[in-house]
């Protein structure tokens, strides 16, 4: 028997090494260390719970048939034994501590986000990740990329449906990245199969996981928690870099916020045509609002409210301005004075306010935009 315990475990750990590592079926090994020390948990139980089940079951079978009653078997008599309930108890309490350990040691390993290279707070919104480089002054919004024709059917949907974004999280490789997680609304759960990485975001906590990648590439996920209706639009999308090229990047992300920053310093003493600011702003309200509002301004009656003869639209333009720059508590209108320039601002309110029949007529400057925050920084 225990050469035939040795054997079938060696089959095993060859089929699931060579067949069942390449299975789309079976977990993945990921780009981390992290990651393949759970995939060979995951083996080294799998191999064990198959062994335990083989051998179980040819005890079984031998014992069904070797004490069957045409051989003439007779049953043996007894209630209890000693022997036997200390040996159905000892035996699984040895399996388990076996399986413990290794378990322990990779629970342990992965909670341990201490002395990390560089550290990304993530905070999740219906329905986008936004990721700031703490200490690095760049910060930025990741949402769906994937084309509306191909989420309505109206077109053929790419290998990566659903998996692709604006802006991909930028990280390096060989290099330890600490994740702080949190959410400004309901609870989201941040997951990258490929890194072994699945945290909750909680509004009003703040959670902590990291990684470290070993190659580089591009690698997808998604949020994996019940978030809302869209919560399958809300992937999370990896570049992992060299650490060379990661410094280059992160120099021209800042390079770009600065031109960004001047770019709209230099919008202030300028009227942007109307004609301008309605393609533009029918460009952000199809990517930022159109999911809760809906492309024809409706919304979806009892959850998000119609934006077609709304109070808000076709009323004050302080008010609407007010709304978009910081949201509404209690809702799911998210504040979007960090999430869109002074002019992406101006453009979708002037395109709402001219869409769908409103017909108000009115053209948002950036310059009054401005003088919003401005009026909000004195405020405060």
């Amino acid at each position: 028997m225990g050469k035939l315990s040795s054997s079938l475990w060696l089959i095993l750990f060859v089929f699931s090494q060579n067949v069942l590592a390449n299975s789309q079926y079976n977990m993945r090994k990921g780009v981390t260390d992290i990651s393949n020390n759970v995939y060979q948990l995951h083996m080294t139980i799998f191999l064990i719970c198959c062994v335990i089940g083989v051998i179980v079951f040819a005890i079984m079978f031998w014992a069904l048939i070797h004490h069957r009653k045409s051989k003439g078997a007779v049953p043996a008599q007894f209630h209890e034994s000693t022997k036997v309930e200390i040996l159905w108890t000892a035996i699984p309490f040895v399996i388990l501590i076996v399986m413990a350990i290794p378990a322990t040691k990779t629970l342990i390993a992965m909670e341990d986000a201490s002395k990390a290279d560089l550290t990304i707070k993530i905070t999740g919104s219906q329905w986008k990740w936004h990721y700031e480089y703490m200490g690095e002054d760049v910060e930025f919004y990741s949402m769906l990329a994937t084309p509306q024709n191909e989420i309505t059917n109206l077109a053929d949907k790419n290998p990566n449906y659903l998996l692709e974004v604006d802006k991909p999280l930028v990280l390096p490789i060989n290099q330890k990245v600490r994740f702080l997680m949190t959410s400004d609304d309901v609870i989201h759960s941040w997951w990258m199969p490929d890194f072994a990485v699945k945290k909750d975001a909680n509004p009003g906590f703040i959670n902590e996981t990291w990684t470290n990648i070993n190659e580089v590439g591009t690698y997808r996920g998604q949020c994996a928690e019940l978030c809302g209706k869209d919560h399958g639009f809300m992937p999370v999308v990896v570049e992992a870099k060299t650490e060379e090229d990661f410094k280059t990047w992160l120099a021209e992300a800042k390079q770009a916020k600065q031109k960004a920053a001047e770019a709209d310093a230099a919008l202030l003493d300028q009227v942007v045509p109307k004609e301008e600011l309605m393609a533009l702003g029918e460009q952000v309200y199809m990517a930022s609002c159109a999911a809760c509002h809906q492309p024809t301004g409706l919304g979806l009656p009892g959850v998000f409210p119609a934006l077609k003869g709304s109070p808000i639209v076709i009323g004050d333009i302080k008010g609407h301005i007010d709304i978009l720059l910081h949201g509404k508590p209690g809702t799911a209108m998210q504040s979007f004075a960090k999430q869109l320039s002074i002019k992406q601002i101006a453009a979708v309110i002037t395109y709402k306010r001219n869409a769908w029949g409103n017909d108000t007529g009115d053209v948002i400057q950036p310059s009054e935009i401005q003088a919003a925050l401005d009026a909000d920084g004195e405020a405060k």
